[in-house]
C-alpha cells in the first residue's frame, strides 16, 4: 500500500496543471476531468482507510530518504480519516459548483480546486513539521484564488485580509520550527516525539516558546480565539461551494494541535508540562461564547454560517485540549460531524442568496423560489449545527461532555447555555428567511433552472450526518481505537524507523 500512500497529492497536483494548461478554454472539459479525479481521490481514500484500519501506520520515503533526514509521508488512522473526510466533502462540493454553474463565473476554478485538495491531503499525510507549512502554503495560495473568485468589491478586501492574517501566522510558523530545530536537531514529527522527552534541561526555556508559538499557529488556522478575527468575513465573502469547502480548513488546525498535542507535547512532557492544555482551554471556551453570540447576532445567513463555524471549533478544541484518549475519540467525531454541518450550512446559505441577490436577515421579504424543500434543508442543518437531537450534533457534544466530567462544572455549562443561544441563532434566522416570508406574496427574484445536482450534493451531507448519527456505536469504537493510538505513539515512531524512547 506505501505507493499509494503519495497518491492524494499527486493526483490532484497532476490533474490540476494538466486543466491549466490544456483544458482552460473547455469547461465541460474542465468539469469531466476535475469530477473524475474528486472521485479517483475518494476511492483512493476509502482504500488508504481501510489499510490504515487493519494495519499499523506506514510510511512512504520521498527519494527513499530516510527518517529524519528525508521527506515523509505517513499514513496512519488519523490522516486516512481526514484525507477521507475532504474526499467526500470535494465529490459534494464539485457537483454543487457544477449544478449551480459556480465554476463558470470565473476562470480556473476547477484548477485552483484541485490544487487545494492537494494542499490539504499533503497537510493531513505529511509526517514532517517543515513540509507541514509548505502544504498550509499551497493552501494558501489556492483558497486565496478560490476566495476571490467571481470577482466583486467585497471579496477581495475579505481575501486580502485573509491573506495577509494567514502570512502573520505563516511568518509565526516559521519561526516556531527555526526554534524547534534549533533546540532539538529535527523537524520529522515521530523523531520530534522521541527528542522531547529527553531534552537537556537548558532547553526547556526555548522549547517551550516554540511549542507556544506553534499552537499559536494552528490557533490561526484553527479560528480560536483571539485569532479568529479573519474567518467570518473571509467566510461570508467567499462563494457558496468555496466556503464550504473551507469548512475542512479549519480542522486543518485543529488536526495538527492533535498531532503535536498528544504526540510531540503532551501535558507529560518536561518541558511543556500541562502549559499547552492550560492555555488552549480558556481560548476554546471563549471561542465557543464568541461563536454562539455571533450566531445569535448575525445580520446574514453567511456571517450567521461564518459563527456557527467558530463555534463548532471552539466546541472542537475545547474536546482537544483535555489530551486525553476518551476527549480526543469524541474531538474526533465532532471534527467529523462539524465539518459536515458547516459545508452543509453554507451551501444552503448560497442557495437562499442565489435566488433573492442577498442573504440578510433583518428584514422579512417574500418567499423564494423551492423555499420549502430549502427551509427543510435549513432546519435539518440547524438541528445538527446546535446539537439538537436526533442528529450527530447532539451525540458529538453529549461525548464531549462525557469525555471532560471532571470539568462539568463549567464546561457542561458553557456548552449547554451556547447551545440553547445558537438555537435561539437560527429560530431566529429560519423565521425572518421562510416563516415571516410568506406574509408577502409573489416570489422574488428570477425564477432559476432546476437545480438537481446542486440539492442533490446538499442532501449528501445531510444524508452523512445521518449516516453519522445511525452508525455512532461504530464509528466511535473506531474513533476511540484512533485516539488510542495517537496517545501511544510507539507504533508510528517504529514506522520511521526511529529509536524509542526507553
Amino acid at each position: 500500500m506505501s505507493h499509494w500512500i503519495i497518491a492524494p497529492v499527486i493526483l490532484p497536483a497532476l490533474v490540476g496543471a494538466a486543466i491549466m494548461l490544456f483544458m482552460r478554454n473547455d469547461l465541460l472539459l474542465q468539469r469531466v476531468f476535475s469530477l473524475a479525479s474528486t472521485l479517483a481521490l475518494t476511492a483512493i481514500a476509502a482504500a488508504l482507510l481501510w489499510a490504515a484500519t487493519l494495519h499499523p501506520p506506514e510510511v512512504y520515503f520521498l527519494g527513499n530518504w530516510p527518517a529524519p533526514f528525508g521527506i515523509v509521508l505517513v499514513l496512519d488512522r488519523l490522516s486516512a480519516l481526514m484525507v477521507m473526510l475532504t474526499a467526500l466533502l470535494a465529490v459534494a462540493i464539485q457537483l454543487y459548483a457544477i449544478g449551480s454553474d459556480w465554476d463558470a463565473r470565473g476562470r480556473h476554478f476547477h484548477a485552483l480546486f484541485q490544487f487545494q485538495l492537494m494542499g490539504i491531503s499533503g497537510a493531513f499525510l505529511t509526517g514532517d513539521a517543515f513540509n507541514l507549512f509548505v502544504f498550509f502554503e499551497v493552501l494558501l495560495i489556492a483558497s486565496y484564488g478560490l476566495m476571490i473568485h467571481g470577482g466583486g468589491k467585497d471579496r477581495l478586501r475579505a481575501g486580502v485580509q485573509y491573506v495577509a492574517f494567514n502570512l502573520v501566522g505563516s511568518s509565526l510558523f516559521l519561526f516556531a520550527l527555526a526554534t524547534i530545530y534549533a533546540v532539538t536537531g529535527t523537524l520529522n514529527i515521530a523523531d520530534l516525539a522521541v527528542k522531547a522527552q529527553t531534552l537537556p534541561e537548558g532547553d526547556d526555556a526555548l522549547f517551550r516558546v516554540a511549542a507556544v508559538m506553534l499552537m499559536l499557529v494552528f490557533a490561526v488556522k484553527g479560528a480560536l480565539v483571539p485569532l479568529q478575527f479573519w474567518l467570518p468575513a473571509t467566510y461570508a465573502n467567499a462563494p457558496g461551494p468555496v466556503a464550504a469547502l473551507f469548512a475542512v480548513m479549519t480542522k486543518i488546525g485543529a488536526y495538527a494541535a492533535i498531532r503535536f498535542g498528544v504526540m510531540v507535547i503532551p501535558p507529560s512532557t518536561p518541558a511543556t508540562g500541562t502549559l499547552i492544555a492550560d492555555l488552549m482551554m480558556p481560548a476554546a471556551i471563549a471561542t465557543l461564547i464568541i461563536g454562539a453570540i455571533g450566531v445569535l447576532g448575525a445580520s446574514t445567513l453567511g456571517r450567521l454560517a461564518a459563527f456557527a463555524a467558530i463555534a463548532s471549533m471552539g466546541t472542537a478544541f475545547i474536546a482537544i485540549s483535555a489530551f486525553t484518549p476518551a476527549a480526543t475519540a469524541a474531538a474526533l467525531y465532532y471534527i467529523v460531524h462539524s465539518t459536515l454541518a458547516g459545508a452543509a450550512l453554507f451551501l444552503i446559505a448560497d442557495l437562499v442568496a442565489d435566488r433573492r441577490a442577498h442573504d440578510r436577515l433583518d428584514q422579512a421579504l417574500p418567499p423564494i423560489q423551492n423555499s420549502g424543500l430549502i427551509a427543510g434543508l435549513f432546519m435539518a442543518s440547524a438541528i445538527a449545527t446546535a446539537g439538537m437531537p436526533p442528529l450527530s450534533g447532539f451525540f458529538g457534544k453529549l461525548l464531549v461532555m462525557d469525555a471532560l466530567r471532571d470539568q462539568a462544572a463549567l464546561v457542561w455549562s458553557v456548552i449547554l447555555i451556547t447551545s440553547l443561544v445558537v438555537i435561539l441563532g437560527f429560530a431566529r434566522a429560519g423565521s425572518t428567511l421562510f416563516w415571516k416570508a410568506h406574509a408577502a406574496a409573489p416570489l422574488e427574484g428570477p425564477r432559476h433552472e432546476p437545480q438537481g445536482l446542486a440539492f442533490t450534493a446538499t442532501f449528501g451531507l445531510l444524508a452523512g450526518l445521518v449516516a453519522l448519527t445511525v452508525f455512532a456505536g461504530p464509528v466511535m469504537a473506531w474513533m476511540e481505537a484512533t485516539a488510542l493510538s495517537l496517545h501511544d505513539p510507539a507504533a508510528y515512531i517504529a514506522a520511521n524507523q526511529l529509536p524509542q524512547v526507553k
